[in-house]
């Protein structure tokens, strides 16, 4: 999708991460997604933790690919996310107007005014906030892709069982972790690769 040349210090941590977990028998992009989330993390035990399916990653990397706007939740998601300019409404005075009138989160609100924005087809990008995702599904967005790997003890793992359970097309994670740098690798990993996967 976006030609770009890693910088060395990039090339050499793939090296390393390799070196440690084998995750050679991933389908392609599942094993393009991990490798940059271990990488933006340096967590070798997202090798096990992330929950998703080849085609739905396909689906959404197909639709990036033909130019499908990427959400997000937050600004920090949208700041790490460096090939394409994402949507966000968290800091726009309207989510925080329709918040209170709604007596909703923020969030929540923020997820209202993008659907209203983009429509159905796009890729949702979640790092943070467990409402967002809860608001995805509730709204029936008709996603290309959900990245939901919202970070925390509290409503995070729930939020996550419930976009698994939903039958969206899905990419998570099982445990507490996550956070903007995971959601923002998953999506920088999808612009990055190619038709087999290759970053």
């Amino acid at each position: 999708m976006t030609v770009r040349q890693p910088h060395p210090i990039e090339v050499r941590s793939y090296e390393i991460l390799r070196s440690r977990v084998d995750l050679s028998p991933m389908p392609p992009l599942w094993r393009a997604v991990t490798e940059r989330v271990i990488h933006a993390t340096a967590d070798l035990e997202y090798a096990v933790d992330l929950v998703t399916r080849e085609e739905y990653l396909r689906q959404g990397w197909a639709a990036l690919r033909d130019g499908a706007p990427v959400v997000t939740d937050e600004g920090m998601v949208a700041a790490g996310i460096t090939a394409r300019e994402p949507i966000c409404h968290i800091a726009d005075p309207a989510a925080a107007r329709m918040a209170r009138a709604a007596g909703i989160t923020r969030s929540a609100a923020a997820v209202r005014l993008s659907y209203a924005e983009v429509g159905p087809g796009a890729v949702w990008v979640v790092g943070s906030s467990p409402e967002a995702i809860s608001e995805i599904i509730a709204r029936r967005v008709s996603p290309a892709l959900v990245v939901g790997v919202p970070v925390g003890f509290v409503g995070a793992r729930e939020a996550k069982e419930a976009l698994r359970a939903s039958g969206l097309p899905q990419l998570s994670n099982a445990s507490e972790k996550g956070g903007s740098a995971v959601a923002a690798a998953a999506v920088n990993a999808l612009l990055y690769a190619d038709e087999a996967g290759h970053r």
